[in-house]
């Protein structure tokens, strides 16, 4: 079904940092909507493109293999596309929305924003209208991937409920804490890459395991009002 398909009462999952066939066969036990390969160097997450593209051929037709990138450059975009078939960009740098249109070559994308006390949101969703979501996540030093979550009051409740189809919530999300940010904030998704870790870029099924099961039971406890 992909990461951005919206359907009440079901909230997409996205693993993002994968590395190994073993991380692999974990995301695909638990049946998550889609996987996550980092592309920045600088990442202790990151993967070679090659590697990138042998662990897609593992996946199901269904789900998504996303391609993180930061400010990457048009070669590095073209390295990525010539090895991996990667289905959904995420841009989680400084990408400007006309960068972000042509980085894309065409395929749907995410733009990441990190939140702060005085991110806008309105204008934020204006300036990036295009994209196909928005994965929310926390203001920290780096970009991305560092376990801390967000203030979740500073969510407007009407963007939210406006944007619901295309929310992708991350930042510092685990087993124990996503049931209430679904009950809260009803995003199309979740996204999660330390909380299912146990040491940095070192993933552990069992935790995979256990936040997939996490997600569908907050989606079973707290049923949305959408129809």
């Amino acid at each position: 079904m992909g990461l951005l398909t919206f359907t009440p009462n079901r909230t997409r999952i996205k693993i993002c940092g994968l590395r190994t066939p073993t991380d692999i066969e974990a995301a695909v036990a638990a049946q998550v909507d889609a996987v996550g390969f980092v592309f920045y160097p600088q990442s202790p997450r990151a993967v070679s493109p090659e590697d990138a593209g042998t662990l897609i051929t593992q996946l199901p037709a269904s789900m998504d293999a996303v391609g993180l990138v930061v400010n990457p450059t048009p070669n590095q975009m073209e390295e990525i596309r010539a090895n991996a078939a990667i289905t959904l960009w995420q841009f989680h740098g400084d990408e400007t929305p006309e960068q972000c249109r042509r980085l894309s070559g065409g395929l749907p994308w995410i733009k990441a924003a990190r939140i702060g006390q005085s991110f806008n949101f309105p204008e934020f969703s204006l300036q990036y209208g295009d994209a196909a979501g928005f994965l929310l996540d926390a203001l920290v030093d780096g970009y991305g991937g560092s376990g801390t979550a967000f203030n979740w009051n500073l969510i407007p409740d009407t963007w939210a409920n406006v944007n619901a189809h295309r929310v992708v919530l991350s930042g510092g999300l685990n087993s124990h804490n996503v049931g209430e940010a679904i009950a809260r904030l009803r995003p199309c998704a979740v996204d999660i890459s330390s909380g299912v870790e146990v040491r940095k870029g070192v993933k552990d099924p069992v935790l995979i395991r256990q936040f997939a099961d996490a997600v569908r039971s907050a989606d079973q406890t707290n049923p949305s009002s959408y129809s």
